[in-house]
C-alpha cells in the first residue's frame, strides 16, 4: 500500500501561489492536487487551464487534476497540453465513462473516477480495471474547508474488497476533510493517496503537516 500525500491548491495563497508551489517541491509532498470547478456541475469557480499552465512551469512533481465540470470529456486534449499528469472525472458528469477514460490514456496520462459521497461503490464494478485511480470524495464537493464523512472508512474498504476481487492496479486516493485526526485510519482502511488542503495551507508549519500525514 503506497502512502501519498497530494496537497490541494484549492487552499494555497492565491496571491502568492509560487511560494506555495515552491515549499510543495521541498516537501515530503508526491503530488500536487489540483481541482477545477465550473460553477455547474458544483456551486464554485475555481482555476482554469492558463493557472494549470503556470504552475506546471515551477512544480517539480506530478500534477493530479480533478475535474468537477460537466462533459469532462470535451477537455482531455486541453489539460493533457496544459500539464496535467493524472487526470480524473465524475462518475456523475460522465455519460460514456469508459470512452472517456480510454481517451484520457491514450493521451498519455493516468485516467482517474471520482464519487461523490453518496454514488455506490457498486457502480464501478463493469470500469475498475479500465482506471488507475479511484478518488472517493469524502465531503460534498466545491468548497474546502467541510467535515469529514465518516461514511468514507467503509466505502475504501468496499472499494478495497472490489479492487482485489478483480485484480485492478486501481489507486485509492480521498479528498475532503483529511487532517491528522483520520489520516492513519484512512491509510489502514486501504487508501493509497490523501489529498489534504485546509490541514496543510493553515498549520504554522505547513512542511511539518506534510511529514505528518506521511509519517502516520
Amino acid at each position: 500500500m503506497a502512502k501519498l500525500v497530494a496537497p490541494s491548491l484549492l487552499s494555497a495563497n492565491f496571491l502568492n501561489l509560487s511560494h506555495d508551489i515552491g515549499m510543495i517541491n521541498r516537501s515530503e509532498a508526491d503530488w500536487f492536487h489540483i481541482d477545477v470547478m465550473d460553477g455547474v456541475f458544483v456551486p464554485n469557480i475555481s482555476f482554469g487551464l492558463p493557472v494549470i499552465k503556470h504552475i506546471k512551469k515551477e512544480a517539480q512533481k506530478p500534477l493530479d487534476v480533478h475535474l468537477m465540470i460537466v462533459q469532462p470529456e470535451r477537455y482531455i486534449d486541453a489539460f493533457r497540453n496544459a500539464g496535467a499528469d493524472w487526470l480524473s472525472v465524475h462518475i456523475e458528469a460522465s455519460t460514456h465513462l469508459h470512452r472517456t477514460l480510454d481517451a484520457i490514456r491514450k493521451s498519455g496520462m493516468k485516467a482517474g473516477v471520482v464519487l461523490n459521497p453518496h454514488t455506490s461503490i457498486t457502480l464501478l464494478e463493469d470500469i475498475i480495471c479500465d482506471t488507475d485511480l479511484v478518488l472517493l470524495m469524502s465531503v460534498n464537493p466545491g468548497f474546502g474547508g467541510q467535515a469529514f464523512i465518516e461514511n468514507t472508512y467503509s466505502k475504501i474498504k468496499l472499494l478495497k474488497d472490489l479492487i482485489l476481487k478483480r485484480n485492478s492496479n486501481a489507486l485509492i486516493e480521498i479528498d475532503g476533510g483529511v487532517d491528522d485526526t483520520n489520516a492513519a485510519k484512512l491509510y489502514n482502511a486501504g487508501a493509497d493517496i490523501l489529498v489534504a488542503g485546509n490541514y496543510i495551507f493553515t498549520a504554522p508549519k505547513p512542511e511539518e503537516a506534510i511529514k505528518k500525514l506521511k509519517r502516520l
